[in-house]
């Protein structure tokens, strides 16, 4: 698609933004969905006259990740470039990733006899562990040859970047997560998936080692680490090449502007709540044409069972949507990277509710903005990758295709 795409594009002065409010599909408690139970006047109100539908950003009953999550929205097949998390974490950080390198996306968690009490280790303050990350640094340079830089994320996340003295090929980055992805359960055994992957692996569980004895030794809750996303750089054409347009990525979560970083986003650090972000977007507005503006409360409320909270953050959004209007773009996207329903405590395979706001689209088909209600609208159930290419419509940047 970015293929066919590229040859149509055309130049104008047009401008896209791209609300993307993580993980905002759910599913019904006591018969409503979070977006259903949630008091958004604003967005409803947008829903009705916008098209709408439900997406899916990998395929049906397939669970999608963050990182392909947003390559889909940003119409890359998520099959086709299928990047460990690890390397979005790192570059999000400020990280280099270098060809020579493996970059990992690490949780500290609370572990009890072998068995996970805590995946996240009770969510604790990012500047206590930050503090954590450098003493870590500071006593772990080098295992076997391979240097580790260090980079402290948000909360309990951090992610490392382990440079071998060879450039590495894709395979060596084809290792499994130790995360189970539930408590109660002990780590996975990190094993590789390739036999290029092996020493990989096995410079990994020293390090994974050598950190659990040092964590022991400061007699914290955050005792253990689970590592994901192995990960190498990869080779993908940037956003400017694909859709001809500067685009500027706000987001507060390293892992999301690493993503945009990669794709060739500017993504500069930013922190602040979501009123922050939105003065951001107006003090950038005539110097991008194209605008990825990440919400992302919903979804860790959705990954804690906490349906009200997530209730709360819909309205938090609902409540901002005025001023993001003001703007008068030319084109509004607003939608998710993946479902994440409080019933569930994590991501979902299910569709993920959209909405896209231009002149050119039929609308008066919905009356609201929520799972149901986008079942009902002109753009129907369809795969991720090409909202890009609708958005590019609607904004008239791209040409007619053939006589």
């Amino acid at each position: 698609m970015q293929d066919l795409v590229k040859g149509l594009l055309q130049k104008n002065n047009t401008k896209i933004i791209f609300l993307v409010l993580d993980g905002v599909g759910g599913l019904p408690l006591n018969g409503k969905t979070e977006l259903e139970a949630a008091h958004k006047p604003n967005l409803d109100a947008l829903a009705r006259e916008s098209a709408c539908g439900l997406h899916m950003p990998v395929g049906y009953g397939i669970t999608p990740g963050s990182g392909p999550g947003h390559l889909g929205l940003f119409g890359y097949d998520p099959v086709k470039w299928e990047i460990g998390r690890g390397i979005l974490e790192a570059m999000g950080l400020g990280l280099e990733v270098k060809r020579t390198d493996i970059a990992i996306r690490c949780n500290y968690a609370t572990i009890e006899n072998g068995i996970i009490k805590d995946r996240r280790a009770g969510r604790p303050p990012t500047d206590k562990m930050k503090k954590v990350t450098e003493r870590l640094q500071k006593e772990i340079q080098e295992i076997d040859g391979v240097k580790f830089t260090f980079g402290a994320g948000m909360e309990h996340r951090f992610a490392v970047v382990m440079r071998f003295p060879n450039t590495l090929t894709p395979e060596a980055g084809m290792i499994n997560d130790t995360d189970p992805q539930s408590e109660g359960k002990p780590p996975l055994p990190l094993l590789p998936k390739s036999p290029k992957a092996e020493k990989v692996a096995a410079v990994t569980r020293k390090f994974i080692d050598r950190a659990a004895r040092l964590l022991e030794e400061d007699n914290i809750p955050q005792n253990y680490l689970l590592v994901r996303g192995f990960s190498t750089h990869p080779q993908m054409p940037t956003f400017t090449e694909a859709y001809g347009l500067r685009a500027l990525a706000i987001a507060t979560y390293p892992m999301y502007r690493g993503l945009a970083r990669l794709i060739g986003m500017n993504a500069p650090a930013f922190e602040g709540d979501f009123r922050d972000q939105i003065d951001y977007l107006k003090a950038s507005y005539n110097d991008y044409d194209f605008f990825f503006l990440h919400f992302k409360k919903t979804d860790s409320y959705g990954e804690d069972g906490n349906f009200q909270e997530k209730v709360k953050r819909i309205e938090e959004a609902d409540r901002s949507l005025p001023r993001i209007l003001a703007l008068n773009p030319d084109v509004l996207v607003i939608t998710g990277d993946h479902s994440t329903p409080a019933v569930m405590k994590g991501h979902s395979w299910h569709p993920v509710p959209l909405l896209i706001k231009s002149p050119y689209v039929l609308g008066g088909v919905t009356s609201g903005f929520s799972e149901r209600e986008c079942l009902k609208g002109e753009l129907g159930i369809m795969k991720s990758t090409p909202i890009m290419p609708l958005a590019l419509a609607n904004a008239k940047r791209l040409k007619k295709f053939g006589a």
